[in-house]
């Protein structure tokens, strides 16, 4: 039976994320969109698949007419890879996981303690080489625990053992570090607005800090995630030497411990932080969108706790919301109460096990289940 507080919609906004392993944001948008003119052919479907700062960042971008850009750099482990950014009239959105991303490693391996991020770093260098003026400096996903320390390597940096050697790549290198120097980072810098864009707010070291709650992902070790803790810390310390107080002041500051540190480099570079939605949100013409738009979906692969710190669909529920938008959502998976997506701003959730209760399937076809599960919100909410 149709809601009767959108009965009659006809315009339908899809701002979902990706559902990891199995669907892109775009090929999110294209189900549902699929299912829904499946049972109402003249539905208008505005397709806005959208991003969080981690991986996908740099499609959502594409998708929302930003041009891609590829360029070779290095991967987590030094070998070369091809890594994308988007550009479009001065603004350049670079994800961090596209170069250091824990996709760029062979599979079966992880390497917590010698990953490096100096991949990154190059992406930024294309983006300014590329007359960037703004750049979205997308991080998650990552691979590394270097305090972005390959990263402001790569971007002119010198950070020294006491033989005046350079310090070995990854975060286990930087107990070595004997002196820091960026006096040659990339002039360029000075001149560009750099957004820090996560759904993060971890500081760099400590028992919140980016190896303790983030390090076992990248297959750290009790053993190891006590090392990189200690050789961040160091590397905050020696950095504090250089260039004052603020290093230790950006240690401590929300975002810091992104993407395994990543955050704290970004942030002696100058950057800004916010929350990656609501930046992302802001890049992709979101605003525009929902004006135009009588009912939204959103979602992602899980609907969970996590979904309501800072993950897209919530990012997009509470723009919806403040715009007096209905909402409802698409899942593989929903462990979040009815009373709790109400309180995010969505109505409804609709997860793929409802149509198909083998998670297996779940996953393996999910682009056919959820056009089928589009079908029911387009009853429900269009019919």
């Amino acid at each position: 039976m149709a809601d009767a507080a959108v009965d009659g919609a006809r315009r339908v906004l899809v701002a979902a994320d990706k559902f990891k392993g199995s669907l892109t944001a775009v090929e999110v948008a294209e189900r549902v969109a699929a299912g829904l003119r499946r049972v109402v052919p003249d539905v208008d479907v505005e397709a806005l698949p959208v991003a969080d700062g981690g991986d996908g960042t740099v499609a959502a971008a594409v998708a929302a007419g930003f041009e891609r850009r590829e360029v070779r750099v290095a991967g987590p482990l030094g070998d070369e890879v091809t890594a994308a950014y988007a550009l479009r009239d001065g603004t350049a959105v670079v994800e961090m996981a596209e170069a250091s991303g824990l996709q760029r490693l062979p599979a079966g391996v992880l390497a917590p303690l010698t990953s490096s991020t100096y991949g990154s770093g190059e992406l930024l260098r294309a983006a300014l080489d590329a007359g960037a003026r703004t750049i979205v400096f997308g991080v998650g996903g990552s691979a590394t625990t270097d305090g972005g320390a390959g990263m402001l390597s790569a971007l002119g940096a010198r950070f020294l053992r006491a033989d005046g050697e350079p310090v070995a790549p990854g975060g286990g290198g930087l107990a070595d570090v004997a002196s820091a120097d960026l006096s040659g980072l990339d002039p360029r810098l000075k001149d560009v607005e750099l957004v820090l864009a996560s759904d993060v707010d971890n500081p760099l070291t400590g028992p919140k800090g980016a190896p303790a709650v983030y390090g076992p992902q990248k297959g750290a070790s009790p053993e190891d995630v006590e090392t990189l803790d200690a050789a961040l810390a160091h590397f905050a310390k020696v950095l504090e030497e250089t260039v004052g107080a603020r290093a230790a002041e950006y240690a401590a500051s929300p975002g810091a411990g992104a993407a395994g540190g990543i955050g704290y480099g970004a942030l002696l570079l100058g950057a800004r932080f916010r929350a990656g939605i609501e930046v992302m949100l802001d890049v992709l013409g979101f605003a525009p969108a929902l004006e135009r738009a009588d009912l939204v979906i959103t979602g992602e692969g899980s609907l969970d706790e996590q979904t309501l710190h800072g993950k897209a669909p919530a990012g997009v529920a509470a723009a919806a919301r403040s715009a007096g938008k209905e909402v409802v959502a698409v899942c593989g998976r929903l462990a979040l109460a009815p009373e709790v997506l109400g309180r995010a701003g969505i109505r409804r959730a609709y997860p793929l096990t409802d149509v198909e209760p083998d998670v297996a399937k779940c996953i393996a076809d999910a682009g056919p289940i959820l056009e089928r599960v589009a079908e029911r919100i387009a009853r429900d909410y269009l019919a």
